[in-house]
């Protein structure tokens, strides 16, 4: 048995959701746990509208218009007209619901959180009604299923945990009374022990999959999606990035956790506590191999990609009278902690004398507003120096499992960002040697990307840049003959010739 997880982009229009089903198809009459997104786009549209609503902007069902138009026009580009009635009276029901949502928001003139859940959840459960009853009228043996009656988390609204004993136990009675070929459900959506709908946070469709796949022992956890797999670098940044063919789990968590946007972090451990396998594939060219992601992988290259994080601002804690004082460290955790600021670096001189943390530009502000209240008497007292907040930062990544076993690959990297003027702020690695991380300036991140991708993953080669004036006849000639040895003088001689005349 294996889980399908297709995204937003996935499912975005009729035309995307008939290549799902050919997906589908191939394995038509083997168990499959299908899991799909909202509508692309949707789920936008949903928590504008319920701003919108919020602020008793009458103009809030222009969006929920929209929203009803697109899911209705699925419908009818999907379904043959003798049998779009059931399905459209169901999803009408389901829209009907959302409006008197949205009715009740503008009313009061606010949102809390459970109803921003109950709201949103409508994109994964129109979208996995449509998609079921297609594959139905497909003659595919699919059934719809609810993931807010299996997946079980507790009361956080907005980003709930999952309770994963009773949503185990939940899916396997599920799994062993279905007879069905195909289970199509919502990803994302789940609902608390109390029955109120919950959400599993941005990204939360792939986490959804994991759990099924590792409640029913699947497989293989499929996350198709709208690239090839996991890539050597962001190929938006880095041209000549190329897909990685097969990565440990705990590679794929580095990446994904510094920016690698095509698999959501916290999806891999589920997986990776059954050793199931996860193939990161392409909706849109099925035949490309994808990325394995494994425990054991093939690959056995040092580097395994280059990721970043921009938007970052580093916060500094220093003075003289940290040093040898305990205390200070736990402090300055305990107080981003209590206010769910996340760090995303840490690093520390050896002296003790500073203590350098990273956190999202958008918490930085309230961050050093709370630690200066929390070390007011030793700022006060010239213990230690106010705090410190630099903005406009990045933080860019060298993962790999084996780096451990080569030596200087830090070298490698650090001459490389100098030798292309990049300044590091801040630098950190773990004593498991699987990433080098640099804090730099965002605006130098995308010449950082490329640096040390041409440095970890391209052929040296030098290029030389040759430029002609004045071209005749006998210039017209040395072009040619220079354009017919361009590939000798690459392969051969390592040699780049870029031409301008």
């Amino acid at each position: 048995m294996n889980v399908l997880k297709f995204g937003g982009t996935s499912v975005a229009n009729a035309q995307n959701i008939s290549l799902v089903k050919n997906i589908v198809y191939q394995n038509a009459y083997t168990k499959q746990y299908v899991v799909v997104s909202a509508l692309g786009g949707i789920t936008d549209l949903l928590l504008d509208t319920a701003a919108a609503a919020a602020n008793q902007d009458p103009l809030y069902k222009t969006p929920l218009n929209e929203i009803e138009k697109r899911h209705l026009d699925t419908v009818k580009s999907l379904i043959a007209p003798n049998d779009q009635s059931a399905i459209l009276s169901q999803i009408k029901a389901a829209l009907n619901t959302l409006e008197t949502l949205l009715e009740g928001a503008y009313l009061i003139g606010e949102i809390t959180p459970k109803l921003s859940d109950k709201i949103v959840s409508f994109g994964e459960l129109l979208s996995s009604y449509i998609i079921s009853a297609y594959f139905k009228s497909q003659g595919l043996d699919a059934i719809h299923a609810d993931a807010r009656t299996l997946i079980t988390t507790d009361q956080v609204h907005g980003k709930a945990s999952v309770n994963y004993a009773l949503t185990n136990q939940k899916l396997l009675e599920f799994n062993g009374a279905n007879k069905n070929a195909i289970v199509v459900m919502g990803g994302f959506i789940a609902s608390s022990s109390e029955g109120v709908a919950t959400t599993l946070g941005r990204g939360g469709s792939d986490f959804s999959a994991a759990l099924i796949a590792a409640a029913t022992n699947a497989s293989e956890l499929q996350i198709w999606t709208d690239v090839s797999g996991m890539f050597t670098a962001n190929p938006r940044v880095v041209k000549q990035a190329f897909p990685i063919s097969e990565i440990s789990y705990e590679e794929a968590m580095e990446l994904s956790h510094f920016g690698a946007k095509v698999l959501y972090p916290p999806t891999i451990q589920p997986a990776l506590r059954k050793e199931i396998p996860i193939r990161i594939k392409n909706t849109f060219n099925p035949k490309s191999s994808g990325t394995l992601i494994c425990k054991d992988p093939k690959n056995s290259n040092e580097v395994k990609g280059i990721s970043h994080i921009e938007d970052i601002s580093l916060i500094t804690l220093e003075g003289g009278g940290m040093i040898g004082i305990p205390g200070f460290s736990k402090r300055l955790f305990e107080t981003l902690s209590q206010q769910k600021i996340n760090v995303v670096f840490i690093t520390q001189a050896s002296s003790e004398h500073s203590i350098c943390v990273g956190v999202y530009e958008n918490d930085a502000s309230k961050a050093k507003d709370l630690l200066d209240e929390t070390f007011n008497v030793e700022i006060e007292r010239k213990k230690i120096k106010p705090i410190i907040i630099e903005n406009d930062l990045a933080i860019i990544a060298v993962v790999g499992e084996s780096m451990k076993n080569y030596q200087g690959l830090s070298g490698q990297m650090f001459s490389a960002l100098g030798r292309n003027n990049v300044n590091v702020r801040a630098i950190a690695q773990g004593s498991s040697e699987k990433n080098i991380s640099a804090v730099i300036n965002k605006y130098d991140a995308k010449k950082a990307l490329n640096t040390l991708h041409e440095q970890f993953f391209e052929e040296k080669t030098k290029q030389l840049n040759l430029f002609i004036t004045g071209v005749g006849n006998v210039g017209e000639r040395l072009l040619a003959q220079l354009q017919q040895q361009k590939k000798f003088l690459k392969d051969k001689k390592k040699k780049l010739l870029k031409i301008k005349k």
